[in-house]
């Protein structure tokens, strides 16, 4: 993906902690960055996580990630993590992320996509509630492609 697909970007310098012995940003980590990405996606629509999701009484779980790894980041990166949803379901949504060094945005480090469901208090998927979905919608640079299915 292209950053300009992207309003929401995430300044972040890779730490010692998350090399391993080469200086390479170990795999796992990308997913960490992917997760702090969502969790500042949701406030910069408005909807803090997880309390903003609490007041309207749902939660949301993570059903699938992937990663697809282009090029390694390396210690003291400093890096641009975007994130957009990409696909607006009934009760999912696919949140795609590309990480980018900041010195570089032509091309991605890695690309992940994230699938959440949206949840009510019992564990059950259920419809994003209006509010949150429109704020989503208006938020994107690009609009999510929209699909009924719930999954």
């Amino acid at each position: 993906m292209a950053i300009e697909d992207f309003r929401h970007r995430l300044p972040l310098r890779v730490r010692w902690a998350e090399v391993d012995m080469q200086g390479v940003v170990f795999n796992g980590h990308y997913l960490t960055y992917a997760d702090v990405c969502a969790t500042e996606y949701w406030r910069a629509i408005g909807v803090a996580y997880p309390s903003g999701f609490a007041d309207l009484d749902v939660d949301s779980f993570v059903r699938k990630a992937t990663v697809l790894y282009h090029a390694p980041a390396r210690y003291d990166d400093q890096l641009l993590v975007c994130g957009r949803i990409a696909r607006l379901g009934r009760s999912s949504a696919d949140f795609n992320v590309s990480i980018f060094r900041a010195d570089d945005p032509s091309r991605p480090l890695v690309d992940a996509e994230v699938v959440y469901v949206c949840v009510d208090r019992a564990a059950a998927p259920v419809a994003w509630p209006p509010e949150l979905r429109e704020r989503m919608r208006r938020f994107e640079a690009v609009a999510p492609v929209e699909t009924a299915e719930g999954g």
